[in-house]
């Protein structure tokens, strides 16, 4: 046990230290990958569209070409080697293993230009020595990787980096129901999409030392991460902008008003905003709280949800003695440049 805490704390240091320097599918249960990969076992296949252009090529990998203008390559399926070689006609022997599918065009076009003015190319992928797993969003690499043997979603997020610094700290998993429904309380499963998705916090992944939530991936899996969700405060405040929310589903009016700097000048705290989005329209609810009373603890704090704008009014007996202060000033003017003279 102690060998299996040390190995997953390690596991956790390589997967958080990008966010501490921060401070892109039901019905059964899933079947495990076997704890090694079957070198014998035949490469997944896929459609072509269904794949994204930076998957890196390895060997027994197979991969289609569409080039138009080139008889001897176009729409004809070939298999990488052993070595991460591939022989093409016209071409020859190529080494495209650690090369993604990318980078495999552009060199393609570069060597065809020998032989046709502005070839096209297009590469696919037909079969894949593994089954991919995605991973898309703001990570610290996102892309296509293979799931070779039996791993679990901490392996993969150490492996790719975790992170970047502006990533939400939730984390969703979906996964075709063929591999059997996420095995965790809170999966959602779409019986028309044949799909089971699941929201899994990272700190729960980095507060336990074995985690339900470090779920065994499987074929196909997508896990995602959009940008980090904000609350806004405007208005008569020291700081005007956004507020990260992290971890956390919600941030209170005294925290939002802290991290803000506090009230501006003419702030009128009997009087703060609430702008919250109406869901499926373009339009705000207004709620209006007494922050002046929160602040003396006479009133309950209001918590502040993502999204939301919390607009801090002006002081409209501010506004009226500024004014005052103006026109009496600009009627004293002309007396106090005579009494200078």
């Amino acid at each position: 046990m102690t060998t299996y805490r040390g190995l997953h704390a390690s596991w956790f240091a390589v997967l958080f230290a990008s966010l501490a320097v921060a401070q892109q599918p039901q019905a059964t249960q899933p079947t495990p990958a076997p704890a090694q990969a079957n070198q014998n076992q035949p490469p997944a296949e896929l459609p072509p569209d269904s794949i994204r252009p930076n998957y890196v090529l390895g060997p027994n990998d197979q991969f289609l070409i569409r080039a138009p203008a080139v008889e001897e390559l176009n729409d004809r399926p070939f298999r990488i080697d052993a070595e991460g070689y591939v022989n093409l006609p016209l071409v020859g022997r190529l080494r495209v293993g650690g090369m993604t599918q990318q980078q495999l065009e552009a060199e393609l076009v570069k060597r065809l230009r020998e032989f046709f003015v502005n070839p096209q190319v297009i590469v696919t992928m037909s079969q894949f020595r593994s089954e991919p797993v995605f991973f898309v969003g703001q990570f610290a690499k996102p892309g296509i990787y293979p799931l070779q043997g039996r791993r679990t979603l901490v392996e993969m997020l150490s492996s790719i980096g975790g992170l970047q610094p502006s990533a939400s700290r939730h984390i969703k998993v979906t996964r075709r129901t063929e591999y059997g429904t996420i095995p965790l309380p809170n999966a959602i499963d779409d019986p028309e999409k044949k799909i089971s998705s699941v929201e899994i916090s990272m700190g729960s992944l980095r507060e336990n030392v074995n985690p339900a939530e470090d779920i065994v991936l499987q074929p196909f899996d997508v896990v995602s991460v959009e940008r980090a969700e904000l609350v806004y405060v405007n208005g008569e405040v020291t700081k005007v902008g956004g507020i990260e929310l992290g971890e956390r589903e919600s941030i209170s009016i005294l925290q939002a008003m802290t991290l803000a700097g506090g009230f501006g000048r003419d702030a009128n705290r009997g009087k703060v905003r609430i702008l919250r989005p109406i869901l499926n329209t373009d339009r705000r609810a207004a709620i209006d709280v007494d922050a002046g009373r929160v602040f003396e603890g006479k009133e309950n704090d209001v918590p502040v949800l993502p999204n939301d704008v919390l607009f801090v009014t002006r002081s409209s007996k501010r506004a009226i003695l500024s004014t005052v202060g103006t026109v009496g000033l600009s009627i004293l003017n002309p007396f106090i440049y005579l009494v200078l003279r």
